[in-house]
């Protein structure tokens, strides 16, 4: 009987352990499904929230004129224009102006605007592929609130592929320069660098 004892309390002993295994990896697997969509959560309600104070801020925009951050010599290099001067949460100030103006005409007076510092600035405006744009157009509409912005002018950047996108630092504006050859449309952020 003795003989039997022994491995009987063994058995017991290994299917004892495998259970205790098996529950310490079901609480293991349940608290890190539950730590990672607690982080979900806090990574959206974070993602809203600076979105939200985002839009606060274009909302709460003063309208500007081109002409006060691009001084010109007179001569009407844009028309229709249309700009908003804004702030983002993390204090930074910008501008996004929607006019139409002529390519030719356009980028030489853009190159041509004073500058703080010549070596931070560049000479000339550099044309970029846009995907990275239309990817972050597509990331922030996504929390966008409905009638927040003009949506058909996203779309026409997301699908036409005639749009051109450009960069120019002048230091201290930073210029991201959007334009329809179609209809001569330019939209234009300026980030104010410090």
């Amino acid at each position: 009987m003795k003989k039997y004892i022994l491995p009987v309390m063994a058995v017991l002993l290994l299917t004892s352990c495998n259970k205790i295994e098996e529950k310490i990896d079901q609480t293991v697997q349940k608290t890190t499904e539950a730590v990672q969509e607690k982080a979900q959560k806090a990574v959206e309600e974070t993602v809203k929230k600076t979105v939200d104070e985002s839009i606060n801020s274009l909302t709460n925009s003063k309208d500007v004129q081109f002409n006060e951050v691009f001084p010109s010599s007179g001569t009407a290099i844009v028309t229709d224009a249309k700009g908003k001067k804004f702030t983002f949460p993390n204090g930074s100030g910008g501008y996004i102006f929607k006019y139409k103006a002529d390519k030719a005409t356009l980028i030489p007076f853009l190159e041509s605007q004073p500058t703080t510092d010549e070596s931070r600035s560049d000479k000339t405006v550099r044309k970029i592929d846009g995907q990275s744009i239309i990817d972050k157009i597509s990331f922030i509409e996504k929390f966008l609130p409905e009638n927040t912005i003009d949506t058909s002018i996203i779309q026409d950047i997301k699908n036409d592929k005639n749009i051109e996108y450009y960069k120019l630092k002048r230091f201290p504006n930073n210029s991201t320069i959007i334009y329809n050859p179609k209809n001569h449309v330019v939209l234009q952020y300026v980030e104010v660098d410090k």
